[in-house]
């Protein structure tokens, strides 16, 4: 039995990922933001699949500490009931904030949810992910388009839009999908176009709060994009696109570059206080 880890799967898109793979037969390992919301959950996909393998870990993935002690957990779950291996880890969780907020070690809390959480918890786990010859996905979105990586004012300190936050560290997640592919990895990140999800809706202000409430109308459910994610791990031969939106490659970014890439493993490192194989390192 194959395992697939989600982040931010106890909601939205992650939810829906793990019910897709749930029902495909894989050993589902959610991470979601409280116990609450990770029993239920687990009771969501166990009614629709009573005889799924599930099992959910909780943690705030914002505070590096928190990522840590989840990838401990983590670690020490594999090694017991995974023969030491992972197919997949999805890297789902993701939020949104009106005002600049930061997190214990001080860093803007969107790059540190929707990025640096990533990064970390994929350096932790990726022993497992090589023997397993497995695969890494990011959930991205269009609006990585447009827009640079300030890499001068990464936290976004001399001016804060809660917008250019968010399309700075989707970038900076397909950037570290490039990163990894780079380095001999098979990484991919999937755009799950405008969804009907909370997101907008979790620790906002009113007015993006409102503005949220009132675009994800428009939105598809949840369980359109979370086929993506299934179709990257169900294709015996890995698939060779990097962008993904509707099991299908998309165009990205002329950012999205292995210079800029290797820039952002740099920055990402020192923030983390870890240092990934290098690139001639492949899998």
């Amino acid at each position: 039995m194959k395992t697939v880890i989600i982040t931010g799967a106890t909601s939205g898109i992650g939810l829906a990922a793990a019910r897709e793979f749930a029902g495909k037969g894989y050993r589902v390992v959610g991470v979601g933001h409280s116990e609450k919301n990770c029993e239920k959950a687990k009771n969501n996909i166990l009614s629709a699949y009573p005889e799924a393998e599930i099992v959910f870990f909780s943690g705030e993935l914002m505070q590096q500490r928190e990522v840590l002690r989840v990838a401990e957990e983590l670690v020490k779950y594999i090694n017991e009931n995974c023969g030491g291996e992972l197919f997949a880890l999805v890297n789902n969780v993701g939020g949104v904030r009106s005002l600049y907020t930061t997190t214990e070690e001080g860093y803007e809390q969107q790059f540190a949810l929707n990025h640096l959480a990533a990064f970390l918890l994929t350096s932790k786990l990726l022993p497992f992910i090589e023997r397993a010859h497995g695969r890494i996905i990011m959930t991205g979105s269009n609006s990585h388009k447009g827009i640079k990586v300030h890499w001068d004012d990464p936290m976004l300190k001399k001016g804060y839009n809660p917008l250019t936050a968010y399309k700075q560290a989707k970038l900076c997640n397909i950037l570290f999908a490039k990163g990894l592919c780079d380095r001999g990895l098979c990484a991919y990140t999937v755009d799950p176009g405008l969804v009907n999800t909370d997101i907008g809706n979790k620790q906002t202000g009113s007015l993006v709060n409102l503005i949220w409430t009132l675009r994800k109308k428009h939105g598809v459910p949840p369980e359109i994009p979370a086929e993506t994610y299934v179709f990257l791990c169900e294709q015996e031969t890995e698939p060779d696109g990097l962008y993904y939106y509707l099991c299908r490659k998309r165009k990205f970014s002329g950012e999205v570059t292995s210079e800029n890439a290797d820039r952002l493993f740099e920055l990402s490192e020192k923030l983390c206080g870890i240092e990934y194989a290098g690139r001639e390192a492949a899998v």
